[in-house]
């Protein structure tokens, strides 16, 4: 099977994930990576990735699985599959979906990781806001933590998306779909106070749409912030495994400490699935009970 036998078909699909779906960048990469993966096995026994049959992809799922890989990883997998299988029968180039009759393999729900209320606090006093750098960081974390959204949506602010006056952002999340999400007194004040003191100094004269801007005067990339989350977590002595939605994860979960209705932070978060966000209320059951066994004098 060559490249081009590949591509002829796979690009035509990747393309069609993001006219029809509307996904993420980087959930497409995903599906190419599993299927150019799947692809390189077959191609070791002469077969092509639209013929494989049903018994190719279980000897591939067992193959990895004995590899030690997750069974996320391997749901991903047949879901990209499965997703492929179904463009290619639609698009009349198979008869057949050799995924049809392949069960997903059972997740249990992870409980994200997520920081206390003390954590966060001392995880957003790390940044030095007297120089210009830790000025915008204190305010990229002011704002996460206020606001719940994706690192991608974060850094991918434009000026424009923020309404100083009402104190809102209008956020552009996944498949496009678009939320307004508000900042919060503190959060307000910090993004002020950087729009003034910090953000020109960093653009150093040039024009430029991005929110918040590197010290040479691009768009920061997720790779860069979740650096900066680890070396802030590392200075404020938190020790927990860390991800870059930490702060999205604490958004969540600290809301429903107090109070908030579960479809008003599926709102805030952006979840089209009321099941999405119910992950956080078993976070905060189990910050509950840890809380009870703490404290109570029966605990």
């Amino acid at each position: 099977m060559s490249a081009d036998t590949i591509s002829h078909h796979l690009q035509p699909f990747l393309d069609s994930l993001w006219l029809e779906s509307g996904l993420s960048k980087n959930t497409v990469e995903a599906y190419q990576r599993d299927l150019l993966g799947f692809a390189a096995w077959l191609k070791e026994s002469d077969i092509d990735l639209v013929a494989a049959t049903r018994e190719h992809i279980l000897e591939y799922q067992g193959i990895r699985m004995r590899e030690g890989r997750k069974a996320r990883s391997e749901a991903r997998l047949l879901s990209t599959l499965r997703r492929f299988y179904r463009y290619l029968c639609r698009e009349e180039i198979r008869d057949s979906d050799p995924t049809a009759k392949i069960e997903s393999p059972r997740l249990g729900k992870p409980l994200p990781s997520s920081l206390t209320e003390d954590e966060v606090e001392s995880l957003l006093e790390q940044p030095d806001t007297l120089v210009p750098l830790g000025l915008r960081d204190r305010t990229m974390l002011e704002v996460l933590y206020a606001t719940g959204l994706r690192v991608s949506e974060l850094v991918s602010l434009t000026f424009e998306q923020v309404n100083m006056r009402q104190g809102l952002i209008r956020c552009v999340g996944k498949g496009n779909k678009e939320r307004l999400v508000p900042l919060g007194e503190i959060a307000l004040d910090y993004l002020q106070r950087f729009i003034v003191e910090s953000r020109p100094v960093l653009l150093k004269g040039n024009v430029n749409e991005d929110l918040f801007p590197t010290q040479r005067g691009k768009a920061m990339t997720r790779q860069a912030f979740w650096y900066l989350i680890k070396k802030y977590a590392k200075q404020a002595g938190i020790e927990k495994d860390l991800s870059p939605h930490t702060l999205r994860h604490a958004f969540a979960t600290h809301l429903l400490n107090h109070g908030a209705d579960l479809r008003v932070v599926q709102l805030l978060l952006g979840h089209s699935d009321l099941s999405t966000t119910q992950i956080y209320t078993h976070v905060a059951k189990e910050r509950l009970k840890s809380l009870h066994a703490q404290h109570h004098p029966r605990g």
